[in-house]
């Protein structure tokens, strides 16, 4: 499970577009969760305003309802602190942060993360998903949903 900030064009309402202060992103914030082999499972496009501990307790109610067999999950440090515990008492779902390794400087490919950030990066190869330009929220999510469909139906022929 991940996130990342997308760029929103003129047209996208304010309701779904926030500043992301850590990216410098005026736009929404996809949250997404894969598979072990980078199929989408379940997304929620939020403003970008909003911190994954906050996104991914709606998220995760979200994930529960579409994929009930989900017991654990990988996460990046953005997704630490009560969220952990909650996860685990409310729904049954163990969560493991994947972080940095101690002293790290360069990019390291880190086990079991670079699945999710493929996946945002198949669904950023789509020019209708590299800017948001969506009205509502639903329908970004429809497109990123598209955006799989397409990559991964162009993988297995």
């Amino acid at each position: 499970m991940d996130s990342a900030s997308v760029k929103a064009a003129e047209t996208v309402g304010s309701g779904s577009r926030g500043f992301d202060a850590g990216t410098k992103i005026n736009g929404p914030k996809r949250h997404i969760a894969v598979d072990t082999i980078g199929m989408l499972i379940c997304v929620l496009v939020t403003g970008a305003e909003v911190q994954d501990r906050t996104a991914a307790r709606h998220f995760l109610a979200r994930l529960r309802y579409v994929c009930p067999s989900v017991r654990h999950l990988w996460a990046d440090s953005g997704y630490t602190c009560t969220l952990i515990d909650w996860a685990r008492s409310l729904f049954g779902i163990s969560i493991e942060v994947v972080a940095k390794l101690a002293g790290q400087v360069l990019f390291v490919v880190l086990h079991r993360r670079w699945v999710v950030e493929r996946s945002l990066a198949w669904i950023n190869q789509h020019r209708r998903c590299v800017r948001d330009y969506e009205r509502l929220p639903e329908h970004h999510e429809a497109i990123v949903r598209w955006a799989i469909i397409h990559t991964i139906s162009r993988r297995l022929t």
